[in-house]
């Protein structure tokens, strides 16, 4: 075979993760039936734990660089403001990354082709998956151009990555179970003054209207998420801006000076009953799609390829079992359960009419929200669930242990001590383990014969208050999540938890 996978659909998710895959050595081709990249921004947010993991290929800091960081949220009701939200003030000692970047996603994308571009591989436009079969110890693939030409491609796998229509899904016969969302959705790039333009994000709520709006780029440069209401609900095929209601913007004593692009569309909320069936596997909107409430749909996806990628490397270099790769939907799909019954509690919430959801949003909102706003673990958890930061794995089977208040499958606390910075090692893609405090020579013997790379902090309060344990170990997997939380480390331990998994660990790639 000429490739180990192909990746259907070159969003950022399937380019993330053939991104992910070459780094570790994983022949990859990534196809896409477009003549070209998306040219509109549509999803903008990017999350913390997206670029914690964008490190890993220098990403974070280029994405940073030509994106729009946002350092606030303010939530508006009746045009008065009810709440400030600053991700700093709550994020600071949690991650690096303690704000929300605001980077549409045309330009994302392009960021992403130049980084594969680096590494040796290009995008197939205008060519299409057609079907493919898989015959047990391979997939066979046919692929047609837009000129009519039809092909085949071998590979070891393949990977859905082309979205909530995902042809891939069809052949597999995952059922696609969910809903639509009455309302009519508008999004809208446009450019506005007033008082409120300050940078930072804004909800706005005005009786059974709503607007999201992010800054990004110039000043007054904004999108503009909301919903139709009742009385321009008509086809949203012939609607305008001027048909959508505006009294959440003028709430907010704004005026929309420009409207550069404007949609419409209705919003789903579903979750495939399955991620994986043999040699191919569903990532992103291909397996998922809910509400844009909380800026999740493009970090979800990016965080299935990244998850998926190590696994997949592993395998397909003889490193890991196959069983490994059914991890892959048991850690992900609970999430995306999680996800869409959130999202869409919060979009039922804001969009809902009637008298009583009237009455809650407008009367009842008004004394709750504020409290958003007090320094307490209220704040904290709504950051860790937004920056997806608290997406953990502890019922994975690579996961084991608890050394302090860090369990097997957990994302690795972040802690900037002394001026070090414990995720710097993590931009590396391999296994590797940290010790807080002093390691035992046997483990330091056992991390160089098996080229583990070893990490040994010099304790101090701040890992404490992280919850690390003083001396103990943490086995990190390849996506920098812990696998093994060891409180009195050994060698012994750490070979029974691999030989137990059928794994090695020197990826012979990136570990040395």
């Amino acid at each position: 075979m000429q490739h180990d996978v192909l990746i259907a659909g070159a969003g950022p998710t399937g380019l993330v993760l053939a991104l992910w895959l070459t780094k570790q050595g994983v022949r990859v081709r990534i196809i896409d039936k477009a003549a070209a990249p998306g040219t509109t921004s549509r999803a903008l947010a990017v999350q913390a734990r997206t670029l914690e993991l964008y490190r890993q290929l220098d990403l974070a800091e280029a994405a940073i660089a030509h994106g729009k960081v946002t350092r606030a949220i303010n939530v508006w009701i009746e045009g008065k403001q009810r709440a400030r939200l600053a991700f700093d003030n709550v994020g600071r000692e949690l991650t690096p990354y303690s704000f929300l970047l605001i980077y549409p996603q045309d330009r994302h994308e392009r960021l992403l082709i130049a980084k594969l571009e680096e590494l040796g591989v290009s995008v197939e436009r205008n060519t299409e998956l057609l079907s493919f079969d898989d015959r047990g110890d391979r997939v066979v693939a046919r692929l047609r151009t837009i000129d009519g030409v039809e092909s085949t491609c071998e590979a070891a796998y393949v990977a859905g990555c082309d979205g909530a229509r995902s042809k891939v899904r069809e052949q597999l016969g995952a059922q696609f179970p969910g809903g639509t969302y009455d309302k009519i959705f508008y999004v809208a790039d446009a450019e506005i003054s007033g008082p409120s333009v300050n940078g930072e994000a804004h909800m706005s709520l005005i009786e059974d209207d709503f607007v999201l709006i992010l800054s990004y780029e110039a000043p007054g440069q904004v999108r503009l998420v909301g919903t139709v209401t009742a009385e321009h609900g008509g086809d949203s095929a012939t609607l305008t801006f001027d048909d959508v209601g505006h009294r959440a913007l003028a709430g907010l004593g704004l005026t929309v000076e420009k409207v550069n692009w404007f949609s419409t569309y209705h919003v789903h909320h579903r979750v495939s009953d399955r991620f994986r069936v043999g040699r191919a596997f569903l990532v992103g909107d291909a397996a998922h799609i809910h509400s844009p409430a909380g800026g999740q749909g493009m970090n979800t996806g990016i965080g299935d390829a990244i998850n998926l990628a190590w696994k997949l490397a592993a395998v397909i270099q003889g490193r890991a079992p196959e069983t490994l790769l059914d991890s892959y939907e048991s850690e992900r799909r609970p999430f995306a359960e999680r996800l869409v019954q959130t999202t869409d509690r919060l979009f039922t919430f804001v969009t809902a009419g009637g008298d009583f959801a009237s009455f809650v949003r407008n009367r009842i909102a008004p004394i709750l929200v504020p409290l958003l706003s007090r320094p307490d673990a209220v704040r904290e958890y709504l950051f860790r669930v937004v920056s997806q930061t608290m997406i953990a794995y502890r019922d994975s089977p690579t996961s084991e242990g608890k050394a302090g208040s860090v369990h097997g499958g957990d994302r690795l606390p972040w802690v900037r001590s002394h001026d070090a910075d414990n995720y710097e090692s993590t931009r590396r893609i391999c296994w590797q383990a940290h010790v807080y405090g002093r390691a035992p020579e046997d483990v330091v013997s056992w991390c160089a014969a098996h080229h583990v790379p070893l990490e040994i902090f010099e304790w101090s309060d701040d890992h404490e208050r992280a919850g690390f344990t003083r001396d103990a170990l943490y086995l990190l997997r390849p996506d920098s999540y812990v696998a093994l939380a060891l409180p009195s480390p050994s060698a012994e331990r750490l070979q029974t938890y691999g030989q137990s998994r059928g794994l090695t660990f020197d990826d012979g790639v990136t570990a040395r």
